[in-house]
């Protein structure tokens, strides 16, 4: 083992022991940015780029598992992303396929996807359907697959389900206007019946949510780490706990 190898393992270890486990977020959403930047600074393709941020989600929910989270939200694929030159999303696509085929085998995890099927291709909705029926009944973390997913879009399917769901029980709209509230519309979020993310961890430097979970994180802590997503590493994603457990959470009051 190289000293530096062993320098950062002591010094994850100390950072781990000093960790209040009372205070560890149970639902944490990830915004996994800088696959493409990683590639480039080390000198591999775009594709490479993705198959080693695929492998860092295993790691990722090792951890997690570690600490006692009990809901973990990754970013994966967003509406954007899909406009992107065909060369790079096709393979990228077979890359969350293969990925989520492994964490419906591993066995720990439930899977559950939030987006927009219909946007992607009919094998991918397969993979997805196929996955979260896999895991329904399994005991580990939930981890929801953000696949095709847009924050606008999502609270736009939202009041769009609430009003067809209202209308077929014969609800005038106007009336639906007069008493429509938060949890209204929260019932028919991709994300219905969890509780909202605790935490969102964004790498690659970029300080925005870029429309990730609008509706849900108004109340999160945020998150935002230098590191590419592939180089993030264990005693990054435990400074993000630690800093995390170290804030006084108002939620506006």
């Amino acid at each position: 083992m190289k000293l530096r190898d062993l320098v950062y393992r002591l010094y994850a270890r100390r950072v781990e022991d000093r960790l209040d486990h009372e205070r560890v977020p149970k639902h944490i959403g990830v915004i996994l940015d800088g696959n493409r930047r990683w590639a480039r600074a080390s000198g591999g393709t775009t594709e490479q780029g993705h198959q080693a941020g695929a492998v860092k989600i295993r790691e990722l929910l090792g951890w997690c598992a570690e600490t006692d989270v009990e809901v973990v939200t990754l970013w994966m694929l967003s509406t954007d992303n899909l406009n992107r030159a065909e060369e790079e999303v096709l393979p990228l696509v077979g890359i969350i396929e293969d990925t989520v085929r492994d964490l419906a085998a591993d066995g720990r995890w439930r899977v559950h996807h939030v987006g927009q099927l219909d946007l992607l291709p009919a094998g991918t909705q397969k993979v997805l359907k196929e996955a979260e029926q896999d895991t329904h009944d399994n005991k580990g973390i939930l981890v929801n697959v953000a696949v095709g997913y847009g924050g606008r879009q999502e609270i736009t399917d939202a009041v769009r389900s609430l009003l067809a769901d209202r209308a077929t029980r014969g609800a005038k709209l106007e009336d639906l206007a007069e008493t429509l509230t938060v949890e209204d519309i929260s019932e028919h979020l991709y994300t219905r019946g969890q509780p909202d993310p605790d935490l969102v961890i964004r790498t690659s430097g970029e300080q925005r949510l870029s429309g990730f979970m609008l509706w849900q994180s108004a109340h999160s802590e945020y998150y935002f780490c230098e590191v590419f997503w592939p180089a993030f590493r264990k005693v990054d994603f435990l400074r993000a706990l630690r800093d995390y457990s170290a804030r006084h959470r108002r939620y506006g009051n």
